[in-house]
């Protein structure tokens, strides 16, 4: 997950993104670390619980599957395999190939394509999730940045690589709306 760009004449797989414009502070997010904070480790996770676990629900990934977490001005991602979206959390336009795109529902992306979640129209926190999770490396059984203790993947930047994890087999709206998971 940590692979800044891919090496020399070698592009990203299919299933993984591109960073095309990383925003003031997105980091990859999950629900965190519990149990460490004897060890000085603090929970970490996503800021806004509820709007990552709803992105995960509308893909059909379990709750616990990373996201992307933005702050106030977004990002915007290069598909680099066809992969299924959401953008949730602080509202945003969104876009995808320079089209507006629904913002709370997933969409299609198709290889090659930009996703982009624009500025937040107010709050803070939007939450980028894709259909399989963002497969980051674990760090004490965690996914998620901790800029306090350095844990997990660093901030993104542009023209990072994120590899994708396998998505599920569709399960429907009613999954999500009933409370996946819970």
């Amino acid at each position: 997950m940590n692979a800044r760009a891919a090496a020399p004449g070698v592009g990203p797989g299919p299933d993984a993104l591109t960073v095309v414009r990383a925003g003031a502070l997105t980091t990859v997010q999950d629900l965190g670390r519990a149990g460490y904070a004897h060890l000085g480790v603090p929970r970490s996770g996503a800021l806004d619980e509820a709007a990552h676990r709803l992105a995960n629900r509308l893909l059909g990934n379990p709750d616990s599957a990373a996201t992307l977490e933005t702050t106030v001005t977004g990002c915007a991602v290069r598909a680099e395999g066809d992969v299924t979206a959401v953008v949730t959390g602080a509202p945003c336009p969104v876009t995808v190939g320079g089209r507006p795109a629904p913002w709370g529902l997933p969409v299609r992306v198709p290889a090659g394509a930009v996703l982009e979640a624009g500025a937040a129209e107010y709050g803070v926190r939007g939450y980028v999730g894709f259909a399989g999770g963002l497969a980051a490396e674990p760090v004490l059984g965690s996914r998620a940045t901790d800029l306090l203790s350095g844990l997990g993947p660093a901030p993104l930047r542009d023209g990072d690589t994120l590899p994708l994890g396998d998505p599920a087999p569709p399960r429907g709206a009613a999954y999500a709306a009933r409370g996946a998971g819970t």
